[in-house]
């Protein structure tokens, strides 16, 4: 118990003594403006110039939802996982998220299925996509619009 007490009193000394000092760094919060341009822009990081098309991929999530911060969501694609036909990632984007690119989910024929299952935050109403990239290099979309009665995420801090 002396070990532990001593542990705490030096961290609490340190603290005490830096925030005198004014050595604590400031937390700034500011409102995060994210825009459809974001969204676009961090699809382009993922798939470059290629062509994405609709259909394999199925996102199950809720069309309205009742509180943003979080929300469930399933995500599976039509492949039958072999070693020639097989999906090596999933990544999940969002309209007006500080973050769009949500989520990178990296898969292999190993893998059994295709299929991914998570929450995430939705900073309010909005677009969420889904791309597959499957072994022969093509591109695979899925696209939903929620309604969020209760947003999260909607600040940032740095």
């Amino acid at each position: 118990m002396a070990d532990t007490d001593h542990t705490r009193r030096t961290f609490l000394g340190l603290a005490g003594g830096a925030a005198v000092l004014g050595t604590v760094p400031v937390v700034i919060v500011r409102p995060v403006e994210a825009t459809p341009a974001m969204l676009q822009t961090a699809i382009r990081n993922v798939v470059g110039e290629a062509n994405v098309r609709t259909g394999k991929v199925k996102l199950d999530i809720p069309p309205l939802v009742e509180n943003g911060n979080t929300v469930p969501m399933t995500v599976s694609v039509a492949s039958p996982m072999t070693a020639d036909d097989h999906v090596k990632s999933i990544h999940v984007f969002n309209e007006k998220n500080p973050q769009p690119n949500i989520g990178n989910f990296h898969l292999g024929p190993h893998a059994g299925r295709a299929q991914i299952s998570t929450r995430i935050r939705l900073a309010d109403s909005q677009k969420v996509v889904v791309i597959a990239r499957l072994s022969d290099d093509t591109f695979w979309s899925a696209t939903v619009d929620i309604v969020v009665t209760l947003a999260a995420c909607t600040e940032e801090v740095i």
